[in-house]
């Protein structure tokens, strides 16, 4: 039992490290213009914030170091998009997003670690980060409802791409069978959401579907990067900077 959560683990951690890196594309492109257009930098932000805490939740709770490794990778790489975010942003964008990034990333974060530090100790220390990552797990993964809705509107899944509903069904069912596996509800509750939204996301993709030959996987994931980033999940992408 024990050999077989290491390696559900790390499927997790592979199928989390390719959402992770899903928008890869689009800062080439950031960087190629040299500008970031109207990109929005809040769920690269929000991603750093989760990721943060759920690394710390990993490096808190015994034996769950396969959770804190690939959200530590995560960490970097959100770090890393907005840093380009910011190089390649319009001054008053600039602005705002460095706002935004401090206040979420840092004092929010720093707050947690604080208080968790020295107002609490052993499980509850543990119940109360978990407790915050589920829940900011659960509000990221609930954003593709909108997207969701606007396809049973339009009838169309073209905001709606097939890779990333793919990962996160399977990036929900890996980390809920994990979660069953070491017993931890922290982990099974948000990532059990992501696994049904990512089977009905599915399940409208193959209702509304319709061929296009001329679209590849590239620009499938470029499409999805634009418009609600995973793990995994959060907001659309392609209205209005931050």
């Amino acid at each position: 039992m024990n050999d077989l959560y290491v390696y559900v683990g790390i499927v997790g951690n592979i199928i989390s490290i390719l959402m992770f890196l899903s928008p890869v594309k689009t800062f080439l492109r950031i960087v190629k213009k040299r500008s970031t257009e109207e990109f929005e930098s809040l769920p690269y932000i929000c991603t750093l914030l989760n990721s943060s805490l759920w690394t710390y939740y990993g490096i808190t709770k015994p034996g769950s170091y396969l959770v804190a490794t690939v959200n530590g990778f995560g960490v970097v790489v959100e770090i890393t998009y907005i840093s380009l975010f910011l190089i390649y942003a319009s001054p008053t964008t600039r602005v705002k997003t460095a706002k935004v990034a401090g206040i979420v990333d840092v004092v929010v974060f720093a707050g947690v670690v604080l208080v968790t530090q020295f107002a609490m100790e052993g499980e509850m220390r543990i119940d109360v980060i978990g407790f915050m990552g589920a829940a900011l797990n659960i509000v990221m993964y609930a954003s593709p409802l909108s997207v969701m809705k606007l396809v049973l509107t339009t009838k169309s899944v073209e905001y709606m791409p097939f890779l990333l509903s793919l990962f996160l069904f399977l990036n929900g069912g890996v980390w809920t069978f994990y979660a069953i596996l070491v017993q931890d509800w922290f982990l099974l509750v948000p990532n059990g959401t992501g696994f049904i939204l990512g089977f009905a996301q599915l399940a409208l993709y193959s209702i509304y579907s319709k061929p296009n030959p001329s679209k590849n996987i590239s620009d499938d994931l470029d499409s999805g990067s634009q418009h609600h980033h995973l793990l995994p999940g959060s907001t659309s992408e392609g209205t209005q900077p931050v």
